[in-house]
């Protein structure tokens, strides 16, 4: 099994925890988490292991991204007459490499030989895939299928997304929200750390809070 594939079926978890947030919100769990599948295969696509972070970490904000989009674009996985035709041409090279090479091909291999952009390979790979249902019918009538994965803590996709959103901060911006909510220290002693009054920290840190709670809704 190619090496992307791996990374996206041992993180199908994420996928789940960050379709919950949006559960109740209008759009159907089965479109979330398809859309959250799309953001899943960008992410496996593009990350570089060589950065220092773990995968999770810059999984989750472009899974995040992609379920977003979906409620912009008006709560449905549009899939475009140009996306559908790409998809055919892919399933046709996937099926002449896998004969010539005895194995499927990488978005990567994919990408090079068709000329065209790692996301959008992944983007109609995705939409050419069949829905999961995650209901069944049985002789009880129709009851909840359980996907044999292990979701993280429900938390995680919080702490990860925060994570990441605070890692875009000025420097200065960092170190404030360092000191003040993973050191402990007061307003007042924060002040003095960084050279600022108590005011001019309280009204950064406002401002700070606000900037990651729009980004984190």
């Amino acid at each position: 099994m190619p090496e992307r594939s791996i990374i996206v079926e041992e993180n199908l978890g994420l996928v789940h925890s960050c379709a919950k947030r949006f559960r109740g919100r209008g759009i159907e769990y089965d479109d979330l988490y398809q859309a959250g599948c799309i953001g899943l295969i960008k992410a496996a696509d593009n990350f570089n292991s060589e950065l220092g972070y773990k995968f999770s970490t810059y999984a989750v904000p472009v899974i995040i991204g992609e379920i977003k989009r979906l409620f912009r674009d008006g709560g449905s996985v549009k899939i475009s007459r140009s996306l559908k035709e790409l998809s055919l041409k892919i399933n046709r090279e996937i099926q002449k490499f896998s004969s010539e090479n005895g194995r499927e091909p990488t978005i990567s291999e994919l990408s090079q030989k068709m000329n065209v952009e790692p996301g959008q390979i992944a983007e109609a790979m995705s939409a050419s895939m069949q829905p999961v249902s995650l209901t069944i019918n049985n002789d009880d009538g129709e009851s909840q299928n359980d996907i044999p994965v292990n979701p993280p803590d429900e938390n995680l996709t919080e702490i990860l997304s925060l994570k990441s959103e605070i890692e875009r901060l000025d420097e200065r911006d960092k170190q404030l929200i360092q000191l003040r909510f993973y050191n402990g220290m007061t307003q007042s002693s924060t002040a003095k750390k960084l050279g600022m009054t108590q005011v001019q920290v309280s009204r950064r840190e406002k401002k700070i809070l606000l900037y990651l709670k729009s980004r984190l809704m």
